[in-house]
């Protein structure tokens, strides 16, 4: 069934609904700014917040713990939290979430989650606490903050939060400390922190410390966390949540140093808590990119999908089931129903690409990164998919909007190389004549309006990190296959795109079957220059070369004849003949290509031709793919003659090797495919053209071997035929027929079929005369019959093909016999009606003629031999061959045999003088004397 496009099930949030998705920053909340009241609305607003966040395990866990703490209960969580994870993985988030629940208190109770939170920690109420926040990318030491605002300057850590704390009185305690820059200690500390409930929230203190390394605050930040972290867990109902580290990549040494420090302070003292996601990204970046009605969501917060969006998953779950063999096995296919529901409207695909490829690139950020990516994603997708009506049940990898600069940029700065940027332009989209796109454009209706193409690309971009990374990695076949295959899609068109950018593209990598796009350029480059440079004559020449290898080669042991310019080249002789058409007569011109056939078949040079029905004509629909194909392969060779100089590495070596064998394989098969017509002599004597239709090497072993088999199906070409055939076909006029005629009717009437082999007459002369149905005769001078084979074993060995060996009919035979027999016994003979006459005996009793009247007075119409024959008449040019072949050649064993000549020329432009003497000359060399030769 049609599946429904994804934005017609679902809405994107207003913002990507109207083209305009906010920066990288809007996925960063700052705490300050939460705190302060200058952050967007969905971190401000706390309902607003709630409803947007999905309360992922870890977040759930520490939630429930703080709950229980500032509660006052000190069992089964902690005072001092330490958030760890990598860089943009909802640390930040889960601080805003534990700020806003410390900030209301009960009033908290009606937003989404906080009962799930409260039944977690086992408490009935959230109470309403003290909150103070520090961001340490935000805090200036230097400036220090307040002092122009009616509030006291801060100029370190501890004044800030003691100000947030307690105000002015709370200040007052740090304030001396805050001067000199000294940390407070444990007994300071433990005035300004009161009894009630109370939540510190300090975030990016790696930003911080390695900022005011130099002026020595640094070191009194880590007396001062220690301090803190010491009096927090003397404190019942207080807690302290901390998140360290900037992105790692940005320490140096003394950064990494400080870090280590300080997180094992943190650990020591309080309670590790890694808020990675994993699974549970797809429910969060759902909550925050589209728009949910959350009363449909289950009892552990995820939303419940719509019969709409649950046929979708079923869909492409049973696909999944169905090519279990071709998807990876990472994949859950058991479970693939449940994968799917989870993702929704995305394909598991683009998820778990970021888990599995993109986690470990330093510069990736894994909620954040994800959602800003995503976001730019939704809002072009959406856009297009009302204006252009794609019709994608789900947001795939390949429908990532390349071609867009913004989505481009944002991808390349989580991958951490700009670089990229003519990679994907040049081969995938964002540019005129990218390649993945102009394949689209040119492929099939159903790849093109799949724009498989450019999806496949896509997606091997993402699933190979653009080649980033120290781990190397690469797309694989049933990774692309899960990606990019839908339940509408042919699987096996996704074979052949990837084989069409392995050939297009300029930085895309083949190796076996994995795939991977990187800055390098590929041999494809070196390929299309070189391939300029192919000229035509090598490429005629070439594809004449494949079509003698491979038409050479076939089962039936036929030497075909191959393009033929002339008539003269085609042998006039009663034998099945195969002929390859040259490639400059296909059925492109089908009119001059049929009359050129047609002259050939009737025509020997400038006689007619006897053996018509004997060709058999193999046509191409076209050249241009073949010549397509033949310049790909020389190129090629070309390139790989030059490999050793070139120093190409160990994988484009191999590359080479399988594009020079692929190439090779597609020239085959552009000729397989070229070659569908068959030409011949029809029944009615017209020219007759058979259509093959789509032809491959993997529906015969050889072309003629196809082209034969369609013709035994149609009956015009047999291996043999029986004894029944030649008296159902038998001539009317001939009592007898000679095996010679016999043989070469096949081969001259259009209405007998032509013989694979031409002996297979005499295995049907054989069982004829096994059978009883005919008898093979010898007919001597005499008229006699010998050999006479008659209702015996016949060899076909013992079958001679010539003018005096005939097959005559059953009845034929049983009435020669039986005269013979008569004669024998002195009985009068009963003449027979076929052409022998009735033998008598004489001597020792071998037959012979017996004639009505003494051989002396025969004449012509009264006997069957005649003493003499004469003949004289004009032959036109056009028939001196045939004249010789078929009259003057039955009596050439004829010693008496004279033939007088008389010939007259007399063109309308004279004969030169020249000539008259090389006529002359030729005569005497041919032993026949000059001096009747006149001129005048």
């Amino acid at each position: 069934m049609r599946l429904k496009p994804w934005y017609k099930v679902v809405t994107p949030r207003p913002d990507l609904r109207e083209g305009k998705p906010l920066d990288a920053a809007e996925f960063a909340v700052h705490l300050d700014q939460v705190r302060d009241g200058s952050a967007p609305v969905d971190y401000r607003d706390p309902k607003t917040f709630f409803e947007k966040t999905y309360l992922t395990k870890n977040m759930l866990d520490l939630a429930s713990q703080v709950v229980r703490r500032l509660n006052g209960v000190t069992t089964e969580t902690s005072a001092v939290f330490n958030l760890a994870t990598q860089f943009g993985g909802g640390k930040t988030h889960s601080l805003t979430l534990l700020y806003h629940l410390a900030k209301h208190g009960p009033a908290s109770h009606g937003w989404a989650g906080v009962a799930q939170i409260l039944a977690k920690a086992g408490q009935s109420q959230m109470p309403v606490g003290a909150a103070a926040v520090f961001v340490g990318t935000e805090f200036d030491s230097v400036k220090g903050r307040g002092g122009d605002d009616g509030t006291p300057l801060r100029k370190t850590p501890w004044g800030e939060l003691a100000w947030q704390l307690g105000g002015t009185d709370g200040f007052a305690l740090v304030a001396q400390h805050d001067a000199q820059g000294i940390a407070p200690g444990g007994d300071v500390l433990a005035k300004l922190i009161p009894d009630t409930p109370c939540l510190i929230l300090m975030d990016e203190l790696m930003n911080y410390i390695s900022r005011n390394r130099k002026n020595g605050l640094a070191a009194q930040f880590y007396n001062f966390i220690q301090n803190l972290t010491e009096t927090v867990r003397g404190k019942t109902r207080t807690v302290l949540a901390v998140s360290i580290p900037a992105s790692e990549m940005e320490m140096n040494s003394d950064d990494q140093q400080d870090y280590n420090r300080i997180t094992k302070l943190l650990d020591r003292l309080g309670k590790a808590l890694v808020m990675s996601a994993e699974a549970e990204t797809s429910e969060i970046i759902r909550r925050r990119l589209f728009e949910w009605n959350l009363e449909a969501v289950s009892a552990e917060g995820k939303v419940i999908l719509d019969k709409e969006a649950l046929a979708t998953c079923e869909e492409y779950a049973q696909w999944c089931i169905e090519h279990r063999a071709q998807i990876p096995g990472w994949f859950p296919v058991d479970d693939a129903r449940k994968a799917f529901q989870n993702a929704y409207p995305f394909h598991p695909s683009v998820l778990s690409v970021f888990e599995r490829k993109w986690r470990g690139l330093p510069k990736f950020q894994q909620t954040r990164g994800i959602l800003r990516l995503l976001a730019l994603w939704v809002s072009r997708a959406y856009k297009e998919g009302f204006e252009v009506a794609h019709g994608d049940a789900l947001i795939a990898l390949g429908t990532a909007p390349l071609d867009e600069s913004t989505f481009r940029t944002a991808c390349f700065e989580q991958l951490g190389e700009r670089n990229l940027e003519t990679a994907v332009t040049t081969d995938i989209a964002g540019a005129a004549g990218s390649h993945a796109v102009r394949l689209d454009q040119e492929a099939t209706e159903e790849i093109k309006k799949a724009r498989l193409h450019r999806k496949v690309a896509a997606t091997i971009f993402f699933e190979s990190n653009g080649g980033q990374g120290h781990e190397k990695r690469e797309a694989t076949a049933p990774e692309i296959r899960l990606a990019v295959g839908d339940p509408e899609l042919d699987i096996g068109n996704i074979e052949t795109t990837l084989d069409a950018l392995a050939t297009a593209c300029y930085y895309l990598t083949v190796e076996r079957s994995t795939y991977r796009f990187s800055l390098r350029e590929n041999l494809n480059k070196r390929f299309a220059d070189r391939r300029a440079t192919i000229q035509p004559p090598a490429v005629a020449d070439r594809i004449k070369r494949e079509i003698q290898a491979l038409f050479g080669r076939n089962s039936y042991k036929l030497s075909p004849a191959f393009f033929p310019e002339k008539s003269i080249q085609i042998s006039d002789r009663p034998a099945l003949t195969v002929i390859v058409a040259e490639m400059t007569q296909t059925m492109e011109q089908e009119k001059a290509t049929q009359a050129f056939i047609e002259g050939i078949v009737r025509e020997c040079g400038n006689s007619a031709r006897t053996f018509k029905s004997a060709q058999v004509w193999l046509v191409a629909d076209t050249p241009r793919v073949m010549r397509e194909e033949a310049t790909r392969l020389l190129a090629w060779e070309d390139i790989q003659a030059e490999a050793d100089q070139l120093g190409y590495d160990e994988t484009q070596l191999n590359q080479l090797k399988e594009n020079e064998r692929r190439a090779a394989r597609d020239l085959k098969e552009a000729i397989w495919r070229a070659y569908k017509f068959i030409v011949l002599l029809g029944k009615d004597n017209a020219m007759k053209t058979i259509d093959l239709g789509l032809v491959t090497s993997s529906t015969a072993s050889s072309p003629i071997d196809q082209a034969i088999g369609r013709l035994q199906v149609d009956g015009d070409i047999e291996k043999g035929v029986s004894p029944n055939f030649l008296l159902r076909n038998w001539p009317p006029a001939l009592p007898e027929w000679s095996t010679k005629n016999l043989r070469d009717a096949f081969f001259a009437s259009p209405q007998f079929p032509r013989l694979l082999y031409p002996d297979a007459i005499k295995e049907t002369i054989a069982r004829g005369v096994s059978n009883s149905q005919l008898a093979y005769v010898g007919k001597r001078g005499d008229g006699r019959y010998d050999p006479f084979n008659f209702e015996g074993m016949l060899n076909s060995l013992d079958v001679e093909i010539s003018d005096d060996m005939f097959v005559i009919k059953r009845e034929a035979a049983e009435i020669y016999r039986a005269a013979v027999k008569a004669q024998a016994a002195g009985e009068p003979a009963t003449p027979p009606t076929g052409g022998a006459t009735v033998p008598k005996s004489e001597g020792h009793g071998h037959p012979h003629p017996i004639d009505d009247e003494p051989e002396d007075s025969a004449s012509p119409g009264q006997g069957d031999f005649f003493r003499r024959m004469t003949w004289s008449g004009d032959i036109p040019p056009q028939m001196w061959m045939n004249f010789y072949t078929k009259v003057l050649s039955k009596h050439a064993t004829d010693k008496n045999l004279k033939l007088r000549v008389s010939f007259e020329a007399s063109p309308a432009s004279g004969i030169s003088k020249e000539k008259i003497e090389e006529t002359r000359a030729a005569l005497r060399d041919l032993g026949l004397g000059s001096g009747d030769l006149k001129s005048e």
